[in-house]
């Protein structure tokens, strides 16, 4: 097993989760099986609880995590499907240490950070390797070099070339090198943070530098110097216009050779056909479309990152440039509903919790209804408009979910005790993949072209299904239930649709989670190209249909 560790200095968020996915595409790229781990020195078990402002999206594995957002990336880079057990926290560690200490696996040992944190550490690094028979694990560890909190996790990382052997590990280590006015790149953030990691008894093996630029060579050859590496080890992570360029501006400058020759791996061609199509049709698309997103954090991008990469994979499918034009639910109103969607191709209402801008949402869902604009739910999408039908189709006055009204005569949206039997997971969050049964000749089934299908979930209110028969009567239309019975003798309501609209869906799961570059989400794929459509472009599918 080879072991690729990523560290990071200067300052958080400079990119060390798009280094190591694209780092792990390379590898991918060249026919390697990859692991990856994140560890996240924060106390918490996992990222449910925390504020998309503050960390940005919560990504949901199919075994039912609830993860960093760079675990997104991985999937979407190395394409791979990562687990649980691949988000490492301090929160877990201890909190496994602890229970071993109590059942008293320790022996009466006297219980310390060194070795038992750090061999805890060690010991789940290498079982995700070992459980997906990786040849190659790539870790990225979260913050900064210099953080109380990620000292016990460089101890393990440095003290796993040790164990492993120099040939089997491998140190990159990102910095930032800022540039002041006049132009002039500055170096020294990068030699002190090199110097700190040095510090805790890591020698990196490739320093990996932040810019907005490329680097110079007189600048590398400096870098080089004062970090004592090679010059061929310094590498430059610039801005780019779209990350799916930094897999292969790393290529360009041999960081695939570089490790293959650290790590003694063989040395294999990369295929990189698909990254360079990808890039010319995001750079140069032929048709673009306007999509409203309408949402609650809505300053925050990064709280809905993988619904826009997956309106990316769609782009990318469609050969169309897929703009986003931000809608702030709370703002919405009906004095400015038609200047709010002006030029709109496609509305999408997305996820969340609370009760904040739930009636702008609930507008916008109406909007797209009466105005046959491709309307598409995802999540809280669906309840809203499942919310919107019962009130002004089914007539149900007041129509709510118990999540915002929880004395709403009418709860559309609901908690089922009958969910938690089913579920037997001892919460009441449905998480991670759940299977959907499709209705056949609905829209969903053409979205799909399957009839059962494994969609990620993260959600804790259902469809109520004692309103399901009268919405149905009134025209909605249920195309997607859950495999598993309740005891009224009906399956969880998965997804909704109307017959008399040219494309109007949605689903209870989070498509976006299972949306690659190369195999874009279906329903993403399906509502740009009904975007398209309304906009009176052919969909790539009609195209593909017409040539043959």
């Amino acid at each position: 097993m080879k072991y690729i560790f990523v560290t990071g200095g200067v300052v958080s968020s400079l990119g060390k989760g798009v280094v190591t996915s694209s780092l792990g595409a390379l590898l991918r790229a060249r026919g390697h099986r990859v692991a990856a781990v994140k560890i996240d020195p924060y106390i918490n078990l996992d990222a449910g609880t925390m504020r998309p402002y503050e960390h940005g999206e919560v990504f949901v594995t199919a075994d039912g995590a609830e993860t960093d957002l760079d675990l997104g990336n991985y999937e979407r880079f190395m394409d791979i499907e990562v687990k649980r057990a691949s988000n490492i926290t301090t929160g877990q560690v201890y909190k496994s240490v602890i229970e071993k200490e109590r059942a008293g696996e320790y022996l009466s040992q006297t219980v310390q950070v060194i070795p038992h944190i750090t061999d805890e550490i060690k010991d789940r690094i290498r079982r995700v390797a070992l459980e997906v028979q990786a040849d190659i694990c790539v870790i990225e560890v979260g913050g900064t070099v210099g953080d109380i909190e990620s000292l016990p996790f460089l101890e393990a990382i440095r003290t796993m070339r040790f164990d492993e052997g120099y040939e089997n590990t491998a140190y990159i280590h990102l910095t930032l090198a800022p540039t002041v006015s006049g132009g002039e790149v500055k170096t020294k953030p990068t030699q002190h943070s090199v110097s700190a990691l040095r510090g805790v008894g890591i020698t990196p093996d490739f320093v990996m530098v932040r810019s907005k630029t490329p680097l110079e060579d007189d600048v590398r050859r400096k870098i080089a110097l004062f970090t004592s590496v090679d010059p061929e080890s310094v590498f430059s992570s610039f801005d780019v216009e779209y990350l799916y360029e930094v897999p292969l501006a790393l290529e360009a400058q041999g960081l695939g050779r570089a490790v293959e020759k650290r790590l003694k791996l063989e040395k294999i061609p990369p295929s990189l056909s698909f990254w360079h199509d990808a890039i010319k049709k995001l750079k140069d698309p032929a048709f673009e479309v306007n999509i409203a997103f309408v949402g609650k954090y809505v300053a925050m991008g990064d709280a809905y990152i993988s619904i826009l990469e997956a309106f990316r994979h769609a782009g990318i499918y469609h050969n169309s440039r897929v703009n986003i034009n931000w809608v702030n639910a709370e703002e919405l109103e009906p004095e400015n509903v038609n200047a709010a969607f002006a030029g709109t191709d496609g509305i999408l209402v997305g996820p969340g919790f609370g009760h904040r801008g739930i009636e702008g949402k609930i507008l916008a869902a109406k909007y797209a209804r009466e105005n046959k604009i491709p309307y598409f739910g995802i999540c809280l999408g669906l309840q809203i408009a499942v919310i919107e039908f019962a009130r002004h189709q089914a007539k149900f006055e007041g129509a709510n979910s118990t999540e915002f009204d929880e004395y709403s005569k009418h709860p559309v949206i609901g908690i089922m005790p009958e969910q938690l039997e089913v579920a037997g997971m001892g919460g009441t969050m449905r998480l991670g993949d759940w299977s959907m049964q499709i209705v056949p000749g609905t829209l969903l089934e053409r979205v799909y072209g399957s009839k059962d299908v494994l969609e990620r979930h993260r959600h804790r209110y259902e469809v109520n299904p004692a309103y399901v028969e009268t919405l149905k009567e009134a025209g909605l239309v249920v195309s997607g239930v859950t495999k598993g019975k309740l005891e009224r003798g009906a399956g969880l309501v998965e997804a909704i649709e109307l017959a008399d609209h040219p494309f109007f869906l949605g689903l209870q799961a989070h498509p976006e989670f299972k949306s690659r570059p190369m195999r874009p989400s279906p329903p993403f794929k399906a509502f740009v190209g009904a975007a398209l459509e309304f906009k009176g472009i052919k969909t790539q599918l009609e195209r593909n249909t017409e040539s043959v």
